[in-house]
């Protein structure tokens, strides 16, 4: 994906956007390369495929819901700040949380955030279900990508998540997932919402979004070993 045709992608989703956010964005691709040589943060390196598989697919996140209208989002398992860090250059308004285990990569996401001078964005080195227990009804939006398997995710994300507002997974093959984790929607009072599956341009693979909405407080957590919330390829 070009940046012309990254360009005319925002459009289809309606994402506005100036010299400066294309500017950031190009910015973070440049220091992705050069960490990336020092740290293992993604195995997708030729810039292309970067602003298509991991740009594009982040702001994907808005074909399911209006992150005009949300003010906190949380990022569990951000990795190398996917979607993250792409959601806060876009929609600067949001406050934004990034929280991953490893050292290196909050390292690596804090340098980011200085480059790119991006404010109301925070990164916690911390374990999810850590994290999980000590934020509860927190934010507006919790979401994921390519993380765990969706009963996991439920599991930690819904818990910080405020009432009446969402979760939101993202996902490759999800419906053996959706099957697996009933039991776990209707423990956690979350209501599925909406599922949007779609194929990234040029035939790069296929996505599920899966929007749920909490609706009553949480009074249990389910505590899972943190080898758990390994990262997936979608």
């Amino acid at each position: 994906m070009s940046i012309e045709e990254f360009k005319k992608e925002l459009d289809q989703l309606e994402i506005s956007y100036t010299d400066k956010q294309l500017n950031q964005l190009e910015q973070y691709y440049q220091l992705l390369m050069e960490w990336n040589q020092k740290i293992n943060l993604t195995a997708i390196t030729k810039k292309e495929e970067v602003y298509l598989k991991h740009f594009y697919d982040s702001l994907t996140l808005s074909k399911i819901i209006n992150l005009k209208e949300q003010e906190t989002l949380c990022d569990i398992g951000t990795g190398a700040g996917f979607p993250g860090i792409v959601i806060k250059i876009f929609f600067p308004h949001l406050k934004i949380t990034l929280v991953d285990s490893l050292q290196k990569r909050t390292n690596f996401l804090k340098n980011i955030i200085s480059s790119l001078q991006l404010e109301k964005i925070e990164v916690c080195n911390a374990r999810a279900e850590e994290y999980a227990l000590e934020n509860r009804e927190k934010f507006d939006i919790v979401t994921a990508r390519a993380v765990a398997h969706l009963r996991i995710l439920l599991e930690y994300g819904v818990p910080m998540v405020k009432v009446h507002k969402y979760f939101v997974a993202m996902k490759g093959n999800i419906n053996d997932e959706l099957k697996e984790s009933e039991t776990t929607i209707d423990q956690l009072d979350c209501e599925k919402q909406n599922v949007i599956s779609f194929t990234l341009p040029y035939d790069a693979g296929n996505r599920t979004l899966i929007l749920f909405q909490k609706q009553k407080k949480t009074n249990q957590l389910f505590p899972r070993k943190y080898s758990e919330m390994k990262k997936k390829s979608l």
